[in-house]
């Protein structure tokens, strides 16, 4: 079956299962994009900037477990890429980028949008290609989906000439089929380390479960509700640890970290055992790592030997898949009470529980808080939650309770600003059945509000909430505490968004009042369509706690206390 270089691509990619690919055409895909029409089964979204379509690729995959990919033209098509590229490794999520490339008989003549993509991409890609003929196309893609999902998940990057595009060859699915050399560990840890897991286990008299985004990638939920309710044990989230373990369980402590809740962050200190499962120690979750966790022992389970012992020292490595390491430790852990160490928590908790009143007081202040609570309890559990990167996602962290694995997807270690909007139409093409909404800063919102075209050429239903508070609102909290209230370049003018939305053909409205913001909810969830509305918020609230930078956990600022009442926690 002879195909060109252009065919086997769609051939190879239907054949995988894709359904949507995220793209912007140029004249280096031109063969590609010639091609797509010979494979209806596939739909190509067509994005306004490349960004959005890594972006995409990676809430996509966030929302299914499934690859999500992305294509892009050479030149600066590819560079564009290169966040969203960044994005999807930092936080492990599965996505194939491709991007096109001048005739291999140009490289390295600086021929008219040529760029060395492959050696850009090297450091922040599980691998990449280039690929300069057709016989070695189907190869280069089945092996880049197998690397994509394997082991510790990430996005493989596959540069192809345009001769590549071109040319024919005899095509052969079986004959590329990928002979990837075996990982160096296996998907289960060493029986002697489960010993010693077992017995810190055990014999613990303060255990803590930090419940990290490996859980959710490796399926273990179960497993860890499991393992949380046998040792009796309470579970501390990271930020994209959420949803892994219900938010109502009882052993559910909340957020640690920098904008964790102080109590968590105190039990941490106060842990003799931490059992770190599928996260990474990062300085956003630790703080001064010379005062971190004193007194606990450390059990980190982790199918990347990389993140082992690379911030922390610990005492027990169990290096495998997260789920199959759960399922031959469950059976030796024993049944504790630990009533002692949970009642310390509730008394560390005392009258910060504020986030679990359903009804924050209305002061005639809009607070992003009261937007958050409020959103939770309009949605429940219905929602997948689709945020950007600053303060609105610490609120939206704190404030909204999720019980389900996926339903909230974000920009952990890159901390992407403009990653929200476009990775919510990914994650709508993926679950096309789930209420998406969007929760996005005025800052990030502009970064890449041009795919709210793309929400319109695709006729999709997304809600929209932008927290609208006039500033660079982290940004501003920093020059705030630390530069003398200096706020430089943090002021924002913003464009009215109702405006743009409606430019755009979809339906918008916006509030400036806490009585207000139930009412615009139910009338998203009951448009049928998308619907923005613009969350006019107080603009000098700040996120609390927070633990400075260089400071230990337990150094954290609190909100003071004659405001304590109006929206957040101590």
């Amino acid at each position: 079956m002879k195909k060109t270089g252009a065919e086997i691509l769609w051939e190879c990619l239907a054949r995988e299962g894709v359904r949507h690919v995220f793209g912007y055409p140029g004249g280096a895909t031109l063969p590609v994009y010639d091609a797509l029409h010979k494979y209806p089964q596939i739909h190509h979204v067509l994005v306004r900037h490349e960004q959005g379509a890594t972006h995409m690729a990676d809430g996509f995959a966030r929302a299914s477990g499934r690859v999500g990919v992305a294509l892009a033209t050479s030149g600066p098509g590819a560079t564009n890429m290169v966040t969203g590229i960044a994005t999807a490794m930092m936080d492990s999520s599965p996505i194939v980028c491709i991007t096109g490339q001048v005739n291999s008989k140009f490289i390295g003549f600086d021929a008219f949008q040529e760029i060395d993509i492959t050696g850009i991409t090297l450091p922040i890609t599980k691998h990449n290609y280039q690929v300069t003929r057709a016989e070695d196309l189907a190869h280069a893609i089945r092996e880049a989906f197998q690397l994509a999902q394997s082991g510790r998940p990430g996005p493989v990057l596959i540069d192809l000439t345009k001769d590549a595009q071109q040319g024919s060859c005899e095509f052969d699915w079986e004959a590329a089929t990928p002979r990837l050399p075996k990982r160096g560990f296996d998907l289960r840890a060493a029986t002697a380390e489960c010993r010693k897991a077992w017995d810190l286990i055990n014999s613990a008299r303060r255990p803590l479960i930090l419940a990290g985004h490996g859980i959710l990638l490796s399926g273990a939920s179960r497993e860890v509700r499991k393992l949380a309710e046998t040792a009796n044990a309470p579970v501390a989230m990271t930020l994209l640890g959420i949803g892994a373990f219900p938010a109502s369980h009882p052993l559910n402590l909340g957020m640690m970290g920098m904008h964790g809740e102080a109590w968590v962050n105190i039990a941490v200190q106060e842990a003799d055992l931490l059992i770190a499962l599928g996260m990474r120690f990062d300085d956003r979750v630790t703080g001064n790592l010379k005062t971190y966790a004193p007194n606990a022992r450390k059990i980190h389970v982790e199918i990347d030997p990389a993140e082992v012992n690379k911030n922390v020292n610990v005492d027990v490595a169990l290096i495998g898949d997260l789920k199959e390491v759960l399922g031959d430790l469950l059976p030796r852990v024993r049944e504790s009470d630990h009533a002692d160490w949970l009642a310390r928590i509730a008394e560390l908790k005392g009258n910060s529980a504020v986030r679990d009143i359903q009804n924050l007081p209305d002061t005639g202040h809009l607070y992003a808080a009261h937007v958050m609570n409020d959103l939770w309890r309009a949605t429940g559990e219905d929602a997948l939650v689709v945020t950007d990167v600053g303060q609105h996602q610490m609120w939206e962290a704190q404030y909204y309770k999720h019980e389900k694995p996926r339903s909230l997807i974000t920009s952990g270690g890159l901390g992407t600003m403009g990653f929200a909007l476009p990775a919510a139409i990914g994650a709508k093409c993926a679950r096309p059945e789930a209420e998406v909404w969007v929760v996005v800063g005025d800052g990030g919102f502009q970064m890449t509000m041009a795919e709210l075209a793309t929400i319109a050429q695709e006729k999709l239903e997304i809600k929209i909430a932008v927290i609208n508070n006039g500033y660079l609102g982290m940004v501003r909290q920093w020059q705030e505490f630390f530069y003398d209230q200096r706020y430089s370049a943090t002021p924002l003018l913003n464009p009215d968004f109702v405006k743009i939305a409606e430019a755009h053909g979809l339906r918008a409205v916006s509030v400036d009042q806490r009585s207000q913001v139930i009412p615009a909810v139910k009338e998203a969830r009951g448009f049928p369509g998308t619907l923005l509305i613009n969350f006019h918020v107080e603009q000098m609230d700040s996120v609390f706690p927070i633990v400075p930078s260089g400071a230990g956990l337990h150094e954290m600022i609190r909100r003071p206390s004659p405001i304590v009442e109006t929206a957040n926690d101590l």
